[in-house]
């Protein structure tokens, strides 16, 4: 008993010695990217802003692509466009590279962060959230489009891709070379950062916590969760894109359809409430007052989880969109609008639907228990039935191992921007990155977690620079191309 005692005060000392280092070191790097003004009673942080109206830039600049493209998008990702006597060059197929952008998109945030946006701008928040996630479409066509055109094919066949070359050579196109080269580097840099900690250490932290709570765990066994899980991940990163795609495009459809399913069980459950549901949340959108400033505190609270939940503007599904097979760069622009669609708009919606149908959130104050996050959408489940608390679990732990994926190949991506192409090279990030997890899943790094996620959204500041200096060029294609689909000359096969 005194060894054990001992060793978790020793861990706990560790935790905020790293912590308090953390603080002093990169605070300001924090308080600086997530700077928030005051509006409407509630925090209101200007990267949000910045990333909103990057979205709404793209949107009317390319004439709503969201909607106009959106059916476009399905026959390329379903290979209604895909010659099958053309050699094209790539190394994934248009689903492959969407399934891959999605399982980094698609995590945690999807559970916890909605209900953190429902337990402070109530269920209004739901309209909001899925509005920003329309707008956030064409943000992500204009990156992903620009991630092909400026790919770095190897002799090897390997793809890189993503911010770091399309600010590098993109720039220099436009008469920006040194400009280019210095976000390039920034970008690179953040991302590996990010990887490590938003996309690394918090994904395996909280798994292991929601296994360890709701399978009655004991605690203090985190390395062991972190060691098998540190082992499943390097066992798919070491083969690559292709490996990571072929898991992720197994992985994706079915941890979407395990979340989507319990989801319709809670609505199905409660379909009286129903009614009563969607009109709070049309309701709590438009008025005056209420919890946070109503109208203004439910479009922010909206804002926030859907800007942050799938990261168009950020730059990061880029990487992953670039080693798609194909000679057209607007495709893989075009497959890409539906990542924020499936993200936000289906999945965020469902836990919103969840936590409001339950009536965990319903009523003039909204959570009047007082929870939030995780917390606030597990009580959602509960309330219809205990037993749901397991696939719950289980829905977890996959968005958490499907966002180390991807964020793994992600920050592989800046590692070898920054340091050279190569297997040693390749080799030391693989290791690093499955190292990390072990780390994530023992301690509880919360201002290292803080920092992380703070240089994930500082890429964006790099990258929608870059995007708005580049619009012109994707324009071009996207005309380009648009005109070869209404000719014919870009031919439908089946």
């Amino acid at each position: 008993m005194y060894f054990s005692m001992s060793t978790a005060s020793n861990a706990a000392t560790f935790d905020q010695a790293i912590d308090a280092f953390f603080d002093s070191a990169f605070g300001w790097f924090v308080d600086l990217i997530f700077y928030s003004v005051p509006v409407a009673g509630t925090e209101f942080p200007l990267i949000a802003g910045w990333l909103l109206t990057a979205s709404l830039v793209a949107t009317f600049y390319f004439g709503v692509p969201q909607f106009r493209r959106f059916g476009l998008a399905i026959d390329l990702v379903r290979g209604r466009y895909t010659d099958p006597s053309k050699h094209e060059v790539g190394e994934v197929s248009h689903f492959h590279a969407l399934a891959t952008a999605l399982s980094g998109t698609v995590g945690l945030g999807n559970i916890a962060g909605v209900g953190v946006a429902l337990a402070i701008g109530g269920p209004g928040a739901t309209f909001w959230m899925i509005l920003v996630g329309l707008l956030g479409m064409a943000a992500k066509f204009t990156e992903c489009t620009l991630g092909v055109k400026y790919r770095t094919i190897l002799p090897s066949g390997v793809v890189s891709g993503g911010p770091m070359y399309y600010l590098r050579d993109g720039l220099a196109e436009r008469g920006l070379p040194r400009l280019g080269r210095v976000l390039a580097f920034l970008f690179a840099i953040l991302v590996i950062v990010g990887a490590l900690g938003a996309g690394n250490m918090f994904q395996g932290n909280q798994a292991n916590a929601m296994i360890v709570q709701t399978f009655g765990l004991p605690e203090g066994y985190g390395w062991v969760f972190g060691l098998v899980l540190a082992t499943f991940v390097y066992g798919i990163i070491v083969g690559g894109m292709p490996s990571i795609a072929a898991v992720t495009s197994r992985l994706v459809p079915w941890m979407a359809a395990l979340y989507i399913g319990i989801s319709l069980i809670v609505i199905v459950g409660n379909i009286g409430q129903l009614p009563a549901a969607l009109g709070s949340i049309i309701d709590g959108a438009f008025r005056a007052e209420g919890v946070a400033g109503g109208f203004l505190g439910a479009l922010i609270q909206g804002l926030r989880r859907a800007t942050f939940s799938n990261e168009a503007g950020v730059g990061s599904a880029a990487i992953a969109h670039s080693a798609v097979k194909t000679n057209e760069p607007v495709t893989e622009g075009i497959v890409s609008l539906l990542e924020p669609f499936i993200d936000t708009v289906v999945i965020c919606t469902m836990t919103a639907l969840v936590i409001t149908i339950s009536g965990v959130n319903l009523g003039p104050f909204p959570n009047p228990e007082g929870l939030t996050g995780v917390n606030l959408t597990s009580a959602a489940f509960e309330a219809t039935a205990g037993w749901l608390r397991y696939p719950l679990a289980l829905a977890v732990l996959t968005f958490a191992v499907s966002t180390m994926i991807s964020w793994a190949y992600y920050g592989l991506k800046g590692w070898t921007y920054l340091f050279g192409e190569g297997r040693i090279n390749e080799y030391a990030y693989k290791l690093l990155f499955c190292s990390v997890i072990v780390v994530g899943t023992s301690v509880s790094f919360s201002a290292v977690i803080d920092f992380s996620d703070a240089a994930l959204f500082a890429m964006s500041i790099c990258n929608i620079i870059g995007l708005y200096l580049l619009m012109p060029v994707v324009k071009a294609e996207y005309l380009q191309f648009i005109a070869k689909v209404e000719s014919g000359e870009f031919k439908r096969y089946r």
